[in-house]
């Protein structure tokens, strides 16, 4: 009975709440006094699981908002490709342009969640198993298409002004082919990185299976 009563007690306070002053629809007092003490934690801004680690965010934020911060595990997303930076976002310098969301190619070429955003995103909940497997949810063949396209050296030639053509705004355009030459150059010098931090990758793994093998020798 004691149970029953308290059920009972404990509706009625929480509807009392809700009709007086609007709890769980606008913004609950709890809430409101923790967002005033300054104690509500910002949700994340980078997905760092899902993240390819290409520096494309980096490289377009016109306020130097998005740094790259080295990770202390690299990771092999595929043959030739290794994580070793994730995205870092700056609040303080962020004028929430959205380039840095739109220019990720997880959104740009597959219109998907771009694993940068700097507004609120909300909670991103990622399944670890998967990740054991895993490391994130981007097939190789995306991976493989997106390298493949930013390493594209044709999209300069093709993207050059004929003699008789007129282009109005020349310096837009010089700056923008400008950045896509260095975005370009960033992504092969990291591309090059990749491949020998892969074969450094193998070469260790196969030396700590050599090493196991050995041992389960040993002890036979």
């Amino acid at each position: 009975m004691k149970d029953v009563l308290k059920i009972m007690l404990n509706g009625a306070y929480t509807n009392f709440k809700r009709i007086l002053f609007a709890a769980d629809r606008v913004t609950d007092m709890e809430l409101r006094n923790a967002i005033l003490t300054g104690t509500v934690e910002p949700d994340k801004k980078v997905d760092e699981e899902a993240c390819i680690g290409c520096g494309g965010c980096a490289n377009v934020c016109p306020t130097g908002a998005v740094t790259m911060k080295p990770l202390q595990n690299p990771v092999k997303l595929k043959e030739g490709w290794v994580k070793t930076e994730v995205p870092e976002l700056d609040p303080l310098k962020c004028v929430v342009c959205y380039w840095c969301h739109d220019f990720c190619p997880i959104y740009s070429f597959f219109e998907e969640a771009g694993t940068i955003h700097p507004g609120n995103v909300g909670e991103i909940n990622v399944d670890t198993s998967e990740l054991l497997e895993e490391p994130i949810k981007i097939s190789h063949d995306k991976i493989s298409f997106i390298a493949q396209y930013l390493s594209d050296k044709s999209l300069l030639s093709e993207n050059i002004v004929q003699e008789d053509e007129k282009i109005e705004n020349v310096g837009v355009a010089l700056e923008k082919v400008s950045k896509i030459k260095d975005i370009q150059d960033n992504i092969n010098e990291k591309y090059e990185k990749d491949v020998q931090r892969s074969a450094e990758l193998n070469e260790e793994d196969s030396d700590a299976k050599t090493d196991e093998v050995s041992e389960d020798e040993g002890g036979e």
